[in-house]
């Protein structure tokens, strides 16, 4: 705009001093024109209107000025603004872009992590003097150090910890050490979003034969662990019986089986007429009940 604001007054000049040996005015209606214009456009190239949601750096001469907020700004004619969007940005790597990453066992997993950023409008100048433009903050910042944070935050975890039983410790780690490093040079990460932890075929065999030996491994103590209570089971039982038997044997004495004898006779003399031979005097010395109902 500067430029063809100069352009403008030097045909006005020329439009001017053309005009001034002619009889005709139609040469100095043009300069005057020509004047007005050329001072309209320098007035324009003083002025930058900084949209909103967004943070202007001016540069004078290779020379990088304060920060310009939203709004009009008045500036040289030889500055140069360069605008930054304020807009928190979604970065994601899942996909072609997905993160491959290698466990402390060496395994190799795949993550899927989401990134939410958004410029520092205060931090501008360390941005523009890092990445130049708008669309090298993503390329030059914030991917490669967020992929070398997410995979030095995976190297220090093992693989099962990776996609399993460390995820939220590890997205945490990662959202803390991807903070600290991009907000002193003007990005404020807002939240970073472990998705999802897939591990790759080879490993994903590993797992697979890993978990079954564990599951043959509960198998056989658990079937150990059963043996050994049904043999501690039976060893209780035949001490029981054992006790039982010596208490009975013990208890079984002469006198006691007399009496129960008589109480045997007694009972059945209520109901029919019996003889018994005395209670043990038999042979075997066993007592006999002899019902005299049946021949």
């Amino acid at each position: 705009m500067f430029v063809l604001s100069i352009l403008l007054l030097i045909a006005a000049v020329v439009l001017f001093l053309v005009g001034r040996g002619r009889e005709t005015g139609g040469w100095k209606v043009g300069a005057a024109l020509s004047a007005v214009a050329a001072v309209l456009a320098g007035v324009f190239s003083c002025v930058h209107v900084v949209r909103a949601y967004e943070v202007g750096v001016p540069v004078t001469f290779g020379k990088v000025g304060e920060p310009l907020t939203s709004g009009i700004q008045f500036k040289s004619p030889f500055t140069d603004v360069t605008s930054f969007s304020t807009r928190p940005v979604d970065l994601d790597m899942y996909g072609k872009d997905v993160v491959e990453v290698r466990s402390a066992q060496g395994g190799v997993l795949y993550a899927d992590v989401t990134i939410k950023w958004a410029v520092i409008p205060a931090r501008a100048v360390e941005l523009y003097r890092l990445a130049g433009s708008e669309e090298a903050v993503q390329e030059r910042l914030v991917v490669p150090d967020s992929r070398e944070i997410i995979r030095n935050v995976f190297a220090k975890h093992t693989s099962e910890e990776g996609y399993a039983s460390a995820r939220e410790q590890i997205g945490s780690e990662i959202a803390t050490l991807v903070k600290a490093r991009l907000a002193p040079r003007g990005i404020d990460v807002t939240n970073v979003n472990l998705r999802n932890v897939k591990p790759s075929d080879k490993l994903q065999e590993q797992i697979d034969k890993k978990i079954q030996q564990e599951q043959d491994t509960e198998r056989a103590v658990e079937a150990a662990r059963t043996a050994k209570a049904e043999a501690e089971r039976k060893r209780i039982e035949a001490e029981g019986i054992a006790r039982a038997n010596g208490i009975l044997s013990k208890s079984l004495s002469d006198k006691v089986l007399y009496n129960q004898c008589l109480e045997a006779y007694k009972e059945a003399a209520k109901y029919n007429a019996v003889y018994a031979v005395p209670c043990g005097t038999d042979a075997n010395g066993t007592p006999v009940i002899v019902d005299s109902t049946k021949k």
